[in-house]
């Protein structure tokens, strides 16, 4: 167990510098616990908090968090303007401070920080790692039998309708290569929530990525208010079906010009 335990850190070692952005919105209650099993779980990496001026003073707790460790940044955000900006934001903030790696992480608990160190480990083989549900090993903890089939219904109509592999596209803890990041061209990037996830799925897939999914267990946030609505549910629906009927537009056009050439 101990050679495999050195084994491991030597792998994440490998992999360079690694910084953890977690996105926060009043999440004063959750943001020390999260970071503290981070540290834990893999002392060798940074962590970036995103806070987008929550009213709850998250803020400053993330400033006290940060005078007491070295390895915790922060990134004051002048407004709440969704979780895809405010990683889109901490993606360009890890390439300018010279990262190899970044990993998107929850800040209300549901990612749990001992499947960090597997996330890592399985990029050392590839260039995006998923923290899957719904593979086998992965598993939901307090869900409604409502939220369940929500998720796996959304990821089963975003494999049919995009032709992705992956069974949890829409998962939030992933790790990225910084090089991966470059070739999947965000700067049009303007989807949110769940959405932004499909959305970096599909350009990974469509950049023709190395993706390898991990199981994970998935804990509902039991401190704070969930930020899931409707609204989030609209979008990742109205931008999958427009994606997939572009792709097929696509596929068409391609067919078409083979039979004339």
């Amino acid at each position: 167990m101990q050679n495999d335990s050195v084994a491991n850190v030597n792998d994440i070692a490998s992999l360079g510098r690694i910084v953890v952005i977690i996105p926060t919105y009043n999440e004063c209650e959750n943001i020390k616990i999260i970071c503290s099993g981070v540290r834990e779980f893999a002392p060798s990496v940074d962590i970036l908090i995103a806070d987008d001026n929550s009213p709850d003073g998250t803020g400053l707790v993330a400033d006290e968090l940060a005078r007491q460790d070295s390895q915790i940044r922060v990134l004051h955000r002048t407004q709440k303007n969704g979780l895809g900006a405010a990683y889109l934001a901490g993606f360009a903030w890890a390439k300018e401070n010279g990262y190899d790696v970044v990993v998107e992480m929850d800040a209300d608990g549901s990612h749990r920080p001992i499947d960090l160190p597997k996330l890592l480990i399985a990029l050392v083989d590839a260039d995006v790692s998923l923290g899957s549900r719904w593979v086998k090993g992965g598993e939901v903890v307090n869900w409604p039998l409502t939220r369940k089939i929500l998720s796996r219904g959304g990821n089963l109509y975003t494999r049919l309708w995009l032709g992705m592999t992956m069974k949890d596209a829409t998962g939030g803890f992933r790790a990225y290569r910084l090089s991966a990041l470059e070739k999947m061209g965000l700067d049009d990037v303007q989807s949110q929530g769940y959405c932004f996830q499909v959305d970096l799925s599909w350009r990974a897939t469509k950049s023709g990525l190395r993706i390898v999914e991990v199981p994970i267990v998935f804990i509902e946030r039991t401190l704070g208010e969930s930020k899931m609505s409707q609204d989030i549910v609209k979008e990742a629906l109205l931008r999958v079906t427009r994606w997939g009927f572009d792709k097929r537009m696509s596929d068409f056009a391609a067919l078409l010009k083979r039979k004339n050439d």
